[in-house]
């Protein structure tokens, strides 16, 4: 059984309530964020979905040295922070470096290690030992179970607030596969599970100088993982998908997020009703 895990204002786990963890790929300016941040922040008001805003002051992980990585470390907190304030959202970005994490400990509300550092050990301690909560999202290049060798690294420090996000593995090149199976797999480490509905839809790198994406499977991969017993989804969501600066091809639009998230929470429901 999953150990409920304290973000903020908010408690998540197996036997909690069904939680969202979405937001923008990346800080494109303040007043994007703030639109999306506050559409989130009704959302979870309206559905009753506890909500944690995730978007990244930096994407060092881009496909292209032209694409677009975000306002950086000093800007994007500062954008990161607003949202705190007036929405009540607890927080979340992506950190790449070790040297960024006491920074960014002092506004962020969970840390996520995005899915190729999975296993960057260094990174991992650092993580850890700010003592806030981590999102381990699960590589694509790795099996579920080699998950608990980053999770191991983790709890080293005696930082047991984990959240364990699956999203997608490669499948040859320019593409990626939902291992359903992955859910309850890493759900036996003893953490929340998330699936990642969007990043799991990805063409990684099939544009060229970016990533394609498949958003019309967002929606029967998301119902299949809850129904696998994920505790929680992540989205990334955009106002304008088609001209967001990174991840577009993947993201929904904002119309689309609330009927989705309505029918998870009650295949969630059913699931726990039926355990």
């Amino acid at each position: 059984m999953a150990n409920p895990i304290r973000i903020a204002n908010l408690t998540i786990g197996e036997k909690e309530p069904f939680f969202l963890i979405a937001g923008p790929c990346v800080i494109e300016d303040s007043g994007t964020t703030l639109k999306v941040a506050d559409f989130l922040r009704e959302t979870s008001e309206l559905l009753d979905v506890p909500v944690i805003f995730k978007t990244s002051y930096d994407k060092a992980n881009r496909t292209s040295l032209d694409s677009y990585r975000g306002p950086g470390l000093g800007k994007g907190l500062d954008i990161i922070r607003a949202v705190k304030e007036k929405t009540g959202l607890p927080v979340l970005s992506d950190v790449h470096e070790p040297g960024h994490v006491k920074k960014v400990a002092k506004v962020l509300d969970v840390i996520q290690i995005p899915a190729f550092l999975c296993r960057q050990t260094d990174l991992l301690l650092a993580a850890g030992l700010s003592g806030l909560p981590i999102n381990l999202k699960k590589g694509q290049f790795i099996s579920p179970w080699a998950m608990e060798g980053a999770v191991r690294k983790v709890t080293s420090t005696g930082n047991r607030s984990i959240i364990l996000t699956e999203r997608g593995a490669s499948f040859g090149y320019n593409n990626l596969v939902v291992d359903i199976r992955s859910i309850p797999i890493m759900k036996n480490f003893g953490f929340p599970v998330v699936f990642d509905g969007t990043h799991s839809v990805q063409l990684p790198g099939s544009a060229g100088k970016s990533s394609g994406g498949q958003r019309e499977f967002v929606e029967p991969l998301s119902k299949a993982a809850v129904a696998a017993g994920a505790d929680g989804i992540f989205l990334e969501v955009h106002p304008k998908p088609d001209k967001a600066l990174c991840d577009g091809p993947n993201s929904l639009p904002l119309e689309q997020v609330r009927p989705l998230v309505a029918i998870l929470k009650e295949i969630h429901g059913l699931v726990r009703a039926a355990g």
